[in-house]
């Protein structure tokens, strides 16, 4: 039986089906945003997801890359300076990615997962760049040339990863 608000009596919201463990804790408040401004009744076509997922990545890919770039002149090794920069950029590709690319309500378990994929991809991430870079120096490169491609192909490997799990599993399209 729900209210005339749509409130189920336990307060779930009745018209938004619970089908899943990540949506569990529907109504949770996101760690970035306290209200949700979305709609997830509407969802978004593929088309109109890759191309969202495309462009937040490439912001928050310049800001990963410039935030290493910048660390790095300023004395920080590419090891630590990719490491940090790597959050900056995934704080924006997630704020970014689950309000505007997958228009998912605010919830504490997507967050934990999003950030659960993210640290598994920093793994893969920074540990192909930390492979790459040396190899690449040991082929004569300059770092800025070694740092740059490494960053791309290891950007690449986890940007095509992270769509097909945040698309399929965390943000499921409904």
């Amino acid at each position: 039986m729900t209210s005339s608000s749509g409130a189920a009596p336990d307060g779930a919201r009745a018209d938004i089906p619970d089908d899943s463990v990540l949506d569990s804790l529907r109504g949770a408040v996101d760690p970035l945003e306290a209200r949700h401004e979305s709609d997830p009744a509407r969802p978004t076509d593929f088309r109109t997801q890759v191309t969202r997922f495309f462009l937040t990545g490439v912001l928050s890919a310049v800001v990963d890359y410039g935030l290493l770039q910048l660390f790095m002149l300023f004395g920080l090794g590419y090891g630590p300076a990719k490491a940090l920069s790597f959050v900056a950029g995934t704080l924006t590709a997630y704020s970014l990615n689950r309000r505007w690319t997958f228009q998912a309500e605010p919830s504490r378990a997507r967050f934990v997962a999003t950030m659960g994929l993210y640290a598994v991809m920093f793994g893969v991430q920074w540990g192909l760049f930390m492979l790459l870079v040396p190899w690449f120096h040991d082929l004569g490169w300059s770092t800025f040339w070694a740092t740059t491609i490494g960053f791309v192909i290891a950007q690449g490997v986890a940007t095509v990863t992270n769509f097909i799990v945040q698309r399929t599993v965390i943000f499921r399209v409904r």
